[in-house]
């Protein structure tokens, strides 16, 4: 069944789209007014970002944020932040989520795309090596702490920066298959805030495509959560997923037990 993932913004034209054919609507959100609104307009289910995940993490903890907005909606959650071993799983299960998203952990496998430079990092960094700045794609966002990272995250939008993002957002619009000049006068229509905003995306894009394609270790920047302290291997999917699912259980006996 096909599952669409939505997040920065409101998405009641995806889910009416999607479920003229059957698919399902999962809204990524950092609060619960986000949750709960993403549930009226019809979701299937939502995924709880807290701070401690790669990219755009919420304000607030996972272990906070998952059980608020687990008793604010009736719809499914699933939980995202900071969730790298089976003693995750079990505490989100916990705390009231149907199940968990991981992607800091998933991109140190076997099966990543990710390049192996920066899988090699992933083991190596610990959980205090992640930057937190809006000063890189111009949202709250989480970073592996490169020499790079701090680069951009030091010169924002400066006008060189807003220069290097006209010639980014061709790439943009390449990638996405639309003729620059509609998609350059479609941002800047659309006023100046949003239009310094998609420049920061613009940069970040690139940053992004040349750490994760590339491996470049000098100017890329790779989004990434504090449970990258938490990796320790480069296991297969499946070898994680069983290796996953053991522990939580082994997590639930030994809680069993204590609460007797």
């Amino acid at each position: 069944m096909p599952v669409i993932n939505f997040a920065l913004g409101k998405g009641d034209w995806i889910v009416k789209e999607a479920q003229k054919y059957g698919g399902k609507v999962l809204a990524t959100v950092v609060n619960h007014r986000h949750a709960k609104r993403a549930q009226d307009y019809g979701v299937d289910g939502v995924i709880v970002t807290g701070y401690e995940a790669a990219a755009h993490g919420g304000d607030v903890t996972t272990f906070v944020l998952l059980p608020t907005i687990a008793s604010a909606v009736k719809i499914p959650v699933i939980a995202a932040g900071g969730i790298a071993d089976g003693r995750g799983l079990a505490a989100a299960l916990a705390l009231g989520a149907e199940g968990v998203a991981m992607g800091t952990r998933l991109m140190s496998t076997k099966e990543s795309p990710l390049h192996d430079n920066y899988k090699k990092l992933s083991i190596e960094k610990d959980v205090y090596d992640t930057l937190y700045s809006t000063r890189f794609d111009g949202l709250g966002c989480r970073v592996l702490d490169m020499p790079a990272a701090h680069t951009a995250i030091r010169n924002g939008l400066n006008l060189r920066k807003k220069i290097e993002a006209l010639f980014n957002s061709a790439d943009v619009a390449k990638q996405m298959h639309l003729p620059y000049i509609k998609l350059f006068i479609g941002v800047m229509a659309s006023g100046m805030k949003n239009a310094l905003q998609l420049a920061f995306m613009a940069n970040a894009f690139k940053a992004i495509r040349l750490a994760t394609e590339e491996g470049d270790t000098k100017t890329g920047v790779l989004p990434v959560g504090q449970d990258t302290g938490l990796i320790k291997d480069l296991p297969s999917v499946a070898e994680l997923m069983d290796r996953m699912v053991k522990e939580a259980e082994e997590v639930s006996g030994r809680l069993s037990k204590l609460m007797k």
